[in-house]
């Protein structure tokens, strides 16, 4: 009979960004949303995409505010065999999504302060769990069934949440050095902050096994399992119980003259004909001496012994789980920026250095053993390079485009291999990158459209992918429009849809689990609003 031993895989779980890197949100503005291609923006999101490009604002003070509401879906397919389902969805929902700028110019100079989730920012659920928690319980069966015990169904209840985001709170000076050149320097504040919540509980199954009255209908694998435990436990000690009787000259009784004669009762005589069926079920025992049948038990001791102790490692690892832990960790990111202004280019130049963040574990359940409480786990944001340019094609039309390079290869995320937390560079072949393309069309001088294209290119290798994190590249198409109340008065209006390009990972088989793939998808939607106003 074979142990089947379960263990709740709540691991790291990442909430994947909207648009950025594998941690990174680029989606940091409504005028984004509605064109994709900020990264020269002389406006006043330029306080992130391009911070010295804001010596280019009209002095005096200017605030934006901007929210969003992101939707996205995640779709899992595996081919484990043996599951009640194959196909796994899960929703994230970031309702409140805010980024707020605000910027004073003064002759060359320019100060900035900004908030915004730099990394994650929503919960994802999945009401019923993933595969890495179902094909655990899906393999008890075939376990069972494997050795001996016909059961072919099994049930259980699970949930998962996940919640991550990175906050940020930055802050700069611009500076501009000439009419063509801009430079600035910032600083930017990180806080991380990670929740998980989740249980596996009622695991069912229909086993078959008369002897101890289980007749194929559903019932509690623990108490099975206890049940099973607690018989083998008996069996492992049939043999010292017999000692006495072979000691004392009654070897050669039978079972029923041993009976009669008062050494055993009719219910050792039951335990102990029952039993031996697991021992040897061709053979009667009602006709072998008492020798011979402790000699029998005696030599199947061992093995009753491990049972038992498969048996209560399978009721623990079949009882209710639960996970609730949080984590938490800080960080600094310092900021360079470079703007380049000509007559009708412009272009914006930014480089932020890596932070080097180690979440601590702040553990209320753990039945799984996966958030040690005060453990720490590196999570740390890659640094990146944008590089953007703007042309004024005509009076009313401009031409952007950018380009965001993650350094991802040289962080840490939280992987593990073989146990132990490597750094990305052993589960990624390449950095992460995107691309954006963007129009604007000024139809009057209040009235602006705009439109745009963002496509994101991941670099994970497959040992990367798992149902609880994986990396995909993205095309997104957006568009929207602003609208200007009067001269001191913007708002921004857009919406962006973005489709995830499939990937696979096969997984090879790895005893007691056999060769499956896992397929990965998702889609996002986001609209967004934002209104900027000069003072």
């Amino acid at each position: 009979m074979k142990k089947t031993l379960l263990i709740l895989s709540f691991g790291a779980f990442a909430i994947a960004s909207f648009a950025g890197g594998i941690v990174h949100n680029t989606n940091q503005s409504a005028s984004f949303i509605r064109m994709p291609a900020r990264d020269a923006s002389l406006g006043l999101d330029g306080v992130y995409y391009n911070p010295a490009g804001l010596t280019q604002l009209k002095d005096g003070f200017h605030l934006s505010l901007n929210n969003q509401y992101i939707i996205q879906t995640r779709k899992i397919y595996t081919s484990f065999p043996g599951l009640n389902r194959d196909g796994f969805e899960g929703n994230v929902v970031a309702p409140l999504f805010p980024s707020v700028y605000a910027a004073y110019k003064t002759g060359k100079l320019a100060f900035s302060l900004g908030f915004n989730p730099i990394g994650g920012g929503g919960s994802a659920l999945f009401e019923d769990g993933l595969p890495s928690f179902e094909m655990q319980v899906a393999g008890i069966p075939g376990a069972l069934s494997n050795g001996g015990i016909q059961t072919t169904k099994y049930s259980f209840d699970t949930e998962f949440e996940g919640k991550s985001v990175f906050y940020g709170i930055q802050a700069g000076a611009s500076y501009q050095v000439n009419e063509v050149l801009s430079v600035s320097l910032g600083l930017r504040y990180v806080m991380l902050n990670n929740n998980y919540k989740g249980h596996l509980s009622d695991i069912m199954i229909n086993p078959l096994f008369p002897a101890l009255n289980y007749t194929g209908e559903m019932v509690p694998a623990k108490d099975f399992f206890d049940a099973m435990s607690v018989m083998f436990q008996g069996l492992s000690g049939i043999a010292g119980s017999l000692e006495p009787l072979v000691a004392g000259g009654g070897g050669s009784l039978t079972l029923e003259q041993a009976q009669q004669a008062g050494y055993l009762t009719s219910e050792d005589v039951e335990s102990i004909a029952g039993g031996f069926a697991l021992i040897n079920s061709s053979i009667d025992p009602m006709t072998l001496s008492v020798e011979q049948i402790q000699g029998a038990y005696s030599a199947a001791t061992p093995v009753f012994v491990a049972q038992q102790q498969a048996m209560a490692g399978n009721a623990a690892a079949t009882q209710d789980k639960e996970v609730d832990a949080s984590q938490s960790g800080t960080g600094i990111v310092p900021i360079i920026g470079v703007n380049l202004k000509f007559e009708r280019f412009n272009v914006g130049l930014k480089y932020e250095h890596k932070a080097s963040i180690k979440v601590k574990n702040s553990t209320k359940v753990d039945d799984v053993g996966l958030y040690p409480d005060k453990a720490e786990v590196p999570s740390d944001l890659p640094a990146m390079f944008t590089a953007g340019i703007g042309f004024e094609a005509t009076k009313k039309l401009n031409i952007s485009a950018g380009l965001h390079y993650y350094f991802d290869k040289s962080a840490e995320y939280g992987k593990k291999l073989e146990g132990e937390y490597v750094k990305n560079d052993k589960v990624m072949d390449k950095n992460f990158w995107e691309f954006a393309l963007g129009l604007e069309y000024a139809l009057t001088d209040k009235w602006l459209v705009s439109a745009g294209y963002l496509r994101t290119q991941t670099g994970v290798m497959d040992l990367y992918q798992t149902d609880l994190s994986h990396s995909l590249s993205t095309n997104s198409i957006a568009a929207g429009l602003r609208y200007m109340v009067n001269e001191k008065i913007g708002i921004n209006l857009g919406a962006m849809n973005t489709s995830y390009v499939e990937d696979t990972r096969d997984f090879p088989a790895a005893a007691p689990l056999p060769a499956y793939t896992e397929t990965y998808n998702r889609s996002a939607f986001t609209v967004a609003l934002g209104v900027d106003i000069s003072f």
